[in-house]
């Protein structure tokens, strides 16, 4: 029977010698630095029986163990003791679940190179393993059998031994990856496979085991109002009713990665490992720009990505100040950048992606044929963030407050600067922090100082305007907070001041009034 090449396609990797395998790399490693001997940290022989263990309720408990231990009866979950009086010659090392763990997540970001929908699978008892939505993909590898080849030889380059599996539902995909690697097209491929593969624990095994359903057609066959009643309890995750029809395609399971796939997104495999991007980018970034303009979409986030021959991948990042799909842009704002990137020994697959977009509608032209929108000041942003840094770029944000020192800020700078709002613009260009106190040698009454001294030097007041009064923020400040009189004053040498004087007097809050320069305007 020829499958639908439309129908849904899972695929589920099975590695269940993960912890062991990334163990014996870490004991290689060690060993090629010292340069040394075998000793007692070296990798032992592959033909050794080697466990890892954790500590278990009564003592280490085995945690995994490579193919030969298992062989000669080393169980998972047993004490390290029972297992040593079994087996003296095995040799047990700590295990690391947290490495694996994040190993396991970096081997799902290395899968995206067949699909982009790749997560952990840890929807059964034990190990976890990966699991691919490569519906739509598998044509790209000749073919589901060609896709399957790929993923056991690639694995295999990177050290792992790995059962692979196709299947047209998760369920049904992890039974063959664990317990018959297949291909399966329809839901009787899993029914002479037993309970047990349809992700079900070992204690509800045991149940159905002894109901006499040894097998997934014998669970299939018998009435459900019956089973339905004795397992009403069970936790839909070991349910075996539920699990059934999530393996035979009757309840939906669908999969979700850590983060979302990027909807524009361009690769280029190569025939041969590389170390330098730089030839690869400008034909990555016009097919990038092309898929933004079908959509009347800019980037605004740009990420390219590399997959190293080691399994590892590496990517650096660039933003652009306005929505752009400009390949030459797109280029420039990596150029300073591609150094970053960590090749290893070489990488055969590249990636540039826009993980954050903005519409971009196409600009109308006037009748000489030029665009009406000047792209200069993006791209000087970018130039400069491109030079110093994104965080060395800072812009003065206004904030709900009418005292002069509070109403702005500094933050990074996330595009194009927005124009200063109308009611800041009779504010000084620069402000003081802290406005500065000058000394008062003759007032005005019910007005500004007609003469003070500021920074050493007398000054004299040509003209003046004011006063804006602006009253303490209760909410936020202290009792005895006096209120300021505001005032814009020309001395004689044209220089503009924003000069203020704090309290009254006879305000009953302090001593004589003080006066500060708050602000020199342009």
């Amino acid at each position: 029977m020829k499958p639908d090449r439309m129908a849904r396609r899972i695929v589920c990797i099975s590695l269940p010698n993960l912890p062991v395998e990334r163990r014996m790399r870490q004991l290689a490693r060690a060993a090629q630095h010292q340069a040394a001997a075998p000793q007692a940290g070296s990798a032992p022989p592959a033909n050794t029986p080697f466990a890892l263990w954790v500590e278990g309720t009564h003592g280490p408990v085995i945690h995994a163990a490579n193919p030969v231990a298992r062989a000669a009866g080393i169980t998972l979950g047993a004490r390290l003791t029972d297992m040593r009086a079994i087996l003296p010659d095995l040799r047990a090392d700590p295990a690391d679940p947290a490495g694996d763990a994040a190993a396991l997540a970096q081997l799902a970001l290395w899968a995206r190179r067949f699909c982009p929908w790749t997560t952990v699978d840890a929807s059964g008892p034990g190990a976890p393993g990966l699991v691919m939505d490569t519906t739509g993909s598998a044509h790209l590898w000749r073919g589901e059998a060609g896709m399957l080849t790929a993923i056991r030889d690639q694995l295999a380059g990177l050290g792992h031994a790995a059962t692979v599996a196709f299947g047209p539902t998760w369920g049904a995909a992890w039974a063959l990856s664990r317990y018959a690697a297949g291909i399966a097209y329809d839901g009787a491929a899993l029914h002479p496979l037993p309970v047990a593969a349809l992700r079900l624990s070992e204690a509800t095994a045991l149940i159905l085991r002894r109901l006499g359903l040894k097998t997934v057609g014998d669970l299939a066959a018998m009435p459900r109002v019956a089973l339905a009643r004795r397992f009403a309890r069970h936790d839909a995750a070991d349910n075996p009713l539920i699990r059934l029809d999530q393996a035979m395609g009757r309840l939906p399971e669908p999969i979700s990665p850590p983060d979302p796939p990027v909807r524009f997104r361009v690769e280029s495999r190569l025939p041969e490992p590389v170390l330098d991007a730089t030839h690869h980018l400008p034909d990555l970034a016009a097919a990038l720009c092309r898929a933004l303009s079908a959509a009347a979409q800019g980037a605004r986030l740009l990420r390219l990505s590399v997959w190293r021959t080691d399994g590892e991948i590496r990517w650096i990042e660039a933003g652009a100040a306005s929505p752009t799909r400009d390949p030459d842009h797109m280029v420039f704002l990596f150029r300073d950048r591609l150094e970053r990137i960590d090749p290893g020994f070489g990488f055969d697959l590249i990636e540039l992606a826009a993980p954050e977009t903005e519409a971009f509608a196409p600009t109308q032209r006037d009748l000489g044929g030029a665009a009406n929108e000047s792209r200069d000041l993006p791209r000087l942003i970018d130039r400069l963030a491109a030079r110093f840094g994104a965080d060395r770029l800072r812009r003065p944000a206004l904030l709900d407050s009418h005292i002069p020192e509070r109403s702005h800020t500094e933050t990074a700078l996330h595009g194009i600067p927005p124009p200063i709002a109308t009611e800041a613009q009779d504010r000084p260009a620069r402000m003081l922090d802290p406005p500065e106190e000058v000394r008062v040698l003759y007032a005005v009454p019910e007005g500004p100082p007609a003469q003070f001294q500021w920074r050493g030097k007398p000054t004299r007041i040509t003209r003046w305007q004011g006063p804006e009064r602006i009253a303490p923020e209760w909410w936020l400040d202290h009792p005895g907070t006096r209120l300021r009189d505001y005032y814009k004053i020309e001395d004689e040498r044209g220089q503009r001041l924003w000069l203020y004087r704090e309290g009254l007097a006879g305000d009953g809050r302090g001593p004589a009034p003080r006066w500060f320069v708050q602000g020199v305007f342009a």
